[in-house]
């Protein structure tokens, strides 16, 4: 008796996470409500990390949890950079927006559950180059792990290779 009341828990609890699962997977995105100006966006964001120059955060913008550095390289070849690099992570797409054409917006899924993560990133001109912002958030959750802070840092260990 008590091994068919276990199983039967354990499939109710195996059907309720792949219902969980398909509702995260499939939820519907909407790129537009979750583009977010990384220079203006509000620095009591939950789930989220930023990376800036400091001097061009919007007042009540911020902190910035990364400094952003300036690239050798004009704001059109780091958005083209940028995107390449991150389109070839894995369970990641852009959903809005084109490299070198202001503001573009990824989402990346995590592996099992596929929660989406936004991330929106702004190149900007600097002096001898190129400059970026970037905010990356969790849709779902009310904790992220340091999943985004970690993605920016990853991000930028990247493009290191572009810097002055």
């Amino acid at each position: 008796m008590i091994v068919k009341i276990l199983f039967g828990a354990a499939a109710l609890a195996l059907a309720i996470g792949i219902v969980l699962s398909l509702a995260v997977r499939l939820a519907p995105l909407d790129p537009e409500a979750w583009a977010l100006d990384p220079l203006s966006a509000p620095g009591d964001l939950t789930n989220a990390a930023l990376v800036a120059p400091t001097e061009a955060l919007q007042p009540g913008a911020g902190p910035a949890d990364f400094e952003s550095p300036v690239y050798a390289a004009p704001p059109t070849e780091l958005s083209l950079a940028l995107d390449a690099m991150v389109l070839a992570q894995p369970r990641t797409s852009r959903v809005l927006g084109e490299p070198g054409d202001g503001p573009v917006t990824y989402v990346q899924r995590s592996s099992v559950f596929g929660f989406p993560d936004y991330v929106t990133v702004l190149t900007l001109p600097a002096p001898e180059g190129a400059t970026l912002a970037a905010i990356s958030r969790s849709r779902f959750g009310s904790s992220d792990f340091g999943v985004n802070k970690a993605r920016l840092s990853a991000w930028l260990q990247a493009l290191e290779p572009l810097e002055q």
